[in-house]
């Protein structure tokens, strides 16, 4: 176990040292503080275009906002952080191919499964924390401005879209064992997302899309219950689990 506890270590000193954990919490703490902010200027940015607007022939009715437009901001904001994130964390395996700082790894002693599992279990925990913190922020001011009974199955909602996070960066995990750059990682992952999306206009397959986790607009309204996504969920579960071993399986075959 002394291998892979030094190689995770190395990996977090490596993140905090390149700057992007500094980059990463400032982003999502970023993220958190304009989605109530944006839903509470809102009002004052209508009335000031109103005047503008009124010349053009448009009128402007008052513009009532409350904590459903805060969470509002937020699920249309963190696509874009998760976006960021893969850009950021997209060199994984990568880097450490034209390094060779993982054949180095792998002489001194360290699995190659422990490897895959170390890299896997890091961007699960940094993409927990970026989306946690950009919870907890836009929760904390939402709560202080308005009040955040109004939004249903709030938790749920959000455990959903983590969920999807994290389907997303087993994609990634899994491009990165198998391709040599990260730009065929980021198109590649992309593109598996994009099929993802397009499957939930066919009726059959709808229910099983881990993009059916993205669309908790009817959840938080309280017109759906959290059970719809329940099939989407378990396939969610389960391919981010078979590209985890899949990824395995190619390491341990792969040349480095």
């Amino acid at each position: 176990m002394k291998p892979l506890f030094a190689f995770m270590k190395k990996e977090i000193l490596e993140t905090a040292r390149t700057g992007r954990l500094i980059i990463l919490v400032l982003l999502f703490a970023l993220f958190g503080i304009m989605n109530p902010a944006i839903a509470k200027l809102t009002p004052w940015m209508m009335e000031m275009f109103s005047a503008s607007l009124a010349e053009s022939g448009l009128t402007v009715a008052n513009v009532q906002v409350d904590a459903m437009t805060s969470w509002g901001q937020f699920f249309k904001n963190i696509p874009i952080a998760l976006i960021a994130f893969v850009l950021i964390f997209s060199d994984s395996f990568t880097k450490e191919y034209r390094s060779g700082t993982l054949l180095l790894a792998l002489t001194k002693g360290l699995s190659r499964y422990k490897v895959v599992l170390a890299k896997t279990v890091l961007l699960f925990s940094l993409w927990t924390l970026g989306y946690g913190l950009c919870f907890s922020i836009t929760y904390g001011y939402t709560v202080y401005f308005w009040d955040n009974g109004i939004a249903r199955h709030l938790f749920s909602a959000a455990a959903m879209w983590w969920l999807f996070g994290v389907w997303v960066i087993s994609l990634v995990v899994l491009f990165s064992s198998l391709l040599q750059n990260n730009t065929s990682v980021i198109l590649c992952t992309g593109g598996i997302v994009l099929l993802a999306y397009v499957l939930r206009a066919i009726p059959k397959a709808k229910a099983y899309s881990p993009a059916l986790l993205m669309n908790v607009n009817s959840l938080l309204c309280g017109v759906e219950e959290a059970n719809v996504y329940r099939e989407a969920v378990l396939a969610a579960v389960a391919f981010a689990a078979i590209f985890v071993v899949l990824s395995v399986l190619n390491m341990n075959k792969r040349q480095v």
